[in-house]
């Protein structure tokens, strides 16, 4: 039987999240790695009126269908796109600049340049910065239902723990997480090694630490291209670690179905159901799934699934995920409940997405305040 967000189960996750939260940011202190990537984010045009005026092709859905197109009549496709701005990306970039602009304290440990180039020095010059190798560089381009990402990856793709405390000391690296509330990483499509690079971290440095990070939290990325083997040899570092240190691993849906058929299955499909598989088969502390229309989250005593709310005019949907995080991980800070983190890790993405830029806590706290509105 499918198992989907119901309107009773949604109402009863934004009433406990209203009741909850914080009426002001509760603080944290935060490190986040492995990866530093330069954004170049894009619009494709469809139609041209002008050297400065065109329209732009809205839906990934219609890039599909000029590609079928094109493939089925053997002839060459020609897309034009131009470019909207330029970011600093990746897992640590995206988190570290939303919780900046909430004034946390934020630990960086990733591809930055040797030394730290530009943009990292400027936007990111109110973290601690620990560079290990070279950034990366995408392509983002924008659409209405989606994004297409075409990336040279950074050297974060062979990044692993032996490269890591080469480039920096076990110490240093110990001395730097001492005292954090939690460590986010990401990700995984990107550093193959990444399951196995935490357990060896945790193994490594948490003794040398007097107050170690209380949780890891894992984004996987795109890891619909990773063999099954593979994913099934990292779940058995994440059990590992979970034993250690608590585990939470956020992914959307699609990324949700593969690691939920890695064990030789099949995905069901809805949301929920595809967590908890994920969930048993990774042997984690807490799963988070979240979609376009529903997110779901699972823990080792309770299941949840809500309604998101959507909206038909995005500013930006590029990082819709890395917003949904920062929102799951300010609900940890302050201690809420499954439910209601659901609701702040989709008020964040939702604000990020209407507006194209992190939410301040008041935006948060009134996106909320007016969650059941919008659905």
């Amino acid at each position: 039987m499918a198992e989907r967000a119901t309107s009773d189960e949604t109402i009863a996750a934004i009433e406990a999240c209203q009741q909850e939260l914080p009426a002001e940011f509760p603080g944290g202190k935060l490190a986040f790695g492995f990866d530093g990537v330069v954004d170049n984010v894009r619009t494709m045009v469809e139609t041209r009126q002008s050297p400065t005026e065109y329209e732009r092709l809205e839906r990934l859905s219609d890039l599909e269908d000029l590609l079928s197109d094109s493939v089925a009549k053997g002839s060459s496709l020609t897309i034009e796109w131009e470019k909207e701005g330029t970011r600093t990306g990746g897992h640590a970039c995206h988190l570290s600049r939303a919780f900046n602009k909430l004034d946390a304290n934020t630990l960086m440990i990733g591809t930055y340049g040797q030394p730290v180039q530009e943009p990292f020095t400027t936007e990111f010059s109110e973290s601690t910065l620990l560079t290990i190798g070279e950034p990366g560089f995408c392509d983002a381009v924008e659409f209405d239902d989606g994004k297409l990402m075409i990336s040279e990856t950074s050297e974060a793709a062979s990044l692993d723990w032996e490269k890591l405390t080469e480039r920096v000391a076990v110490e240093r690296v110990a001395d730097a997480l001492d005292g954090r509330d939690l460590l986010g990483v990401g990700y995984w499509n990107v550093t193959s090694a990444l399951p196995e690079l935490l357990d060896r971290l945790v193994e490594e440095t948490w003794p040398l630490q007097d107050s170690p990070p209380d949780r890891i939290f894992l984004d996987p990325g795109d890891i619909r291209n990773l063999p099954d083997d593979q994913i099934q040899q990292g779940a058995a570092h994440l059990e590992a670690i979970n034993r250690k240190v608590p585990v939470t691993v956020s992914a959307n849906k699609s990324e949700t179905e593969k690691i939920a058929g890695a064990d030789g299955g099949e995905a069901s499909g809805t949301l929920r159901s595809d967590a908890k598989s994920a969930h048993e088969i990774l042997g984690i502390d807490q799963y988070v799934g979240h979609g376009r229309t529903e997110s779901a989250g699972i823990s080792q005593t309770r299941s949840t699934a809500i309604k998101v709310p959507t909206t038909d005019s995005p500013s930006m949907t590029t990082s819709a995920g890395d917003h949904f995080n920062v929102g799951f991980i300010i609900a940890h800070l302050a201690g809420l409940s499954l439910p209601a983190a659901m609701v702040v890790g989709n008020a964040v993405a939702g604000s990020f997405v209407r507006n194209g830029v992190p939410p301040t806590y008041d935006d948060i706290y009134a996106f909320v305040d007016s969650y059941s509105e919008m659905l």
